[in-house]
């Protein structure tokens, strides 16, 4: 008697999943047999799309071996021009104009491997498209089509004709027509949309797909304004007896904030250093060794209070020791009850000289109810490439605690973080300590005007300042920013430095 055939050893798995970093390097490799001659994805570009919607990249694997893919970001369409290029929609191939609040979700290409092609798998890939924009609620499908047979025909027929036929099948163009029996329309004819497909004569066929399923969210398509409060508190650094007492100062401001209706409450950088004011101990390191004992009990307090307010804290930053090694870390105690953190990363030469604090090592933009965020801690916002990378990463504020003893330190951080607002067309904050501790070593003197900046444009506050505290005064500011009126700007703006970037001559390689 035969044994059972073993059907295992037959099985060849299709599978249609989501994009992984693990997956960066075959889909370039796909990419080149795909398209000879075009140049292909650069790897950032990819990271990116992952970054700002992995739910949008998708690809085929068959038996372990990625054979297509295709990728996708979400825009309101109506924003663009009917005669966009492929770098208009696509931020020059790195989505950061990605839109989650969008109706449309735009695909930016299609490949499948040539040695696979009549498997179907464009088909599969055009339906895992359509799914998400089910999934997604999304009003269709826009696609800015290559046309790869013209160039055959270019001679006798114009770019309309030429469609036209194909639409006729006297002609059969291997995307336009699988376009075309996908269920898309055409919309109309793109001239110099892609700059190196000169199978197509730089045209592209502007496709959509109707989602007949779409439930329209209101009858008005844009939101107006998407506003978010921040309390940015500027903090007065004055003697103590505990940890009670510094945990009421707290639970006053954060009350102040919650009553002004904020999302955010912005303390200082290092202001727990308060604690020294009364552990009795003269040498600075040993000193904060001391106020890292509180670790527990600041974090405890801080996530109830974040809680109890219904209010987004940012902690200012607490020295913490980890591994036998001190840290500046700023924290993120978000009103559900969650915490993020931050690690300084660039360490000033007074911080190692008195207190040997250690570096991080990595740049965190944080998911919150409001948006993405970013925290650099003082020194962190003089270094722009850090906010260039957490910008990329989906950042539209970036808040900056910092603690500085005279006029000039103050100013690098101002100056810095107005800077930082322009170039990368976001909102930063900054939130200082003011007062003194005359028997703190090192912590004796501060100087600090806290305040809310925003890029330099007429939508936004006259010279980019959404509001500010008088100098060296303890005291809050309450200010509006709006992240609706933020993302109109990047896209149509007076200057568009984020769109307007030369990524064909100059790049931030940041080595996670």
């Amino acid at each position: 008697m035969s044994e059972k055939i073993d059907l295992s050893k037959f099985e060849k798995k299709m599978i249609i999943r989501n994009i992984e970093h693990r997956d960066i390097d075959e889909i370039i490799n796909l990419q080149e047999n795909c398209f000879k001659g075009m140049e292909p994805w650069k790897k950032e570009q990819l990271v990116s799309h992952l970054d700002h919607f992995p739910d949008g990249q998708i690809c085929a694997e068959f038996d372990g071996e990625i054979i297509g893919s295709c990728s996708s970001l979400i825009v309101n369409f109506d924003e663009y021009d009917d005669k966009h290029t492929w770098d208009d929609i696509t931020d020059e191939g790195y989505i950061t104009n990605h839109n989650p609040d969008g109706y449309n979700l735009y695909g930016i290409e299609v490949m499948v491997h040539p040695e696979y092609r009549g498997m179907k798998i464009g088909n599969r890939l055009y339906e895992a498209r359509k799914d998400l924009a089910r999934r997604y609620n999304l009003k269709s499908i826009i696609i800015g089509g290559r046309i790869p047979n013209f160039h055959k025909h270019s001679e006798e027929l114009s770019p309309r004709e030429y469609v036209q036929q194909v639409m006729l099948h006297k002609i059969y163009d291997p995307v336009l027509s699988f376009q075309l029996m996908n269920g898309f329309t055409l919309m109309r004819i793109n001239p110099n949309y892609l700059p190196d497909d000169f199978q197509s004569n730089q045209y592209a066929t502007l496709m959509e797909w109707n989602n007949i399923d779409y439930i329209g969210k209101t009858k008005q398509q844009y939101k107006t304004a998407f506003p978010v409060r921040i309390c940015v508190v500027q903090y007065e650094m004055r003697k103590i007896d505990s940890f009670e007492e510094f945990a009421k100062q707290v639970e006053y401001y954060t009350d102040v904030a919650s009553d002004a209706g904020s999302d955010f409450a912005v303390f200082p950088e290092i202001f727990t250093t308060q604690l020294m004011s009364f552990l009795d101990e003269k040498s600075p390191s040993k000193a904060i060794q001391r106020v890292t004992e509180f670790t527990e009990d600041y974090i405890q307090l801080f996530t109830d209070l974040a809680v109890r307010y219904n209010v987004n804290i940012i902690g200012g930053s607490h020295f913490v020791e980890e591994e036998d090694k001190i840290y500046n870390i700023a924290y993120l105690f978000r009103r559900d009850g969650t915490i993020e953190k931050q690690y300084k990363l660039h360490i000033t030469p007074n911080e190692r000289k008195w207190w040997g604090i250690s570096r991080g090592d990595k740049v965190r933009v944080f998911d919150t109810d409001c948006g993405r965020i970013a925290i650099q801690i003082c020194y962190d916002i003089e270094f722009p490439e850090l906010a260039r990378i957490a910008s990329d990463q989906g950042a539209k504020i970036i808040f900056t605690p910092f603690c500085t003893e005279d006029r000039q330190g103050y100013l690098r951080v101002r100056y810095c973080a107005q800077a930082r607002a322009v170039e990368n067309q976001i909102y930063t904050v900054i939130a200082g300590t003011v007062g003194n501790l005359p028997q703190t070593e090192n912590m004796d003197i501060q100087y600090a005007q806290s305040a809310i900046f925003a890029p330099s444009d007429f939508e936004f506050a006259r010279d980019g300042i959404v509001g500010e505290c008088s100098p060296n005064l303890e005291m809050v500011v309450i200010g509006d920013v709006d992240l609706e009126v933020l993302r109109r700007q990047r896209q149509s703006g007076t200057v568009r430095q984020l769109k307007d970037r030369r990524h064909d001559i100059y790049k931030i390689n940041y080595k996670q």
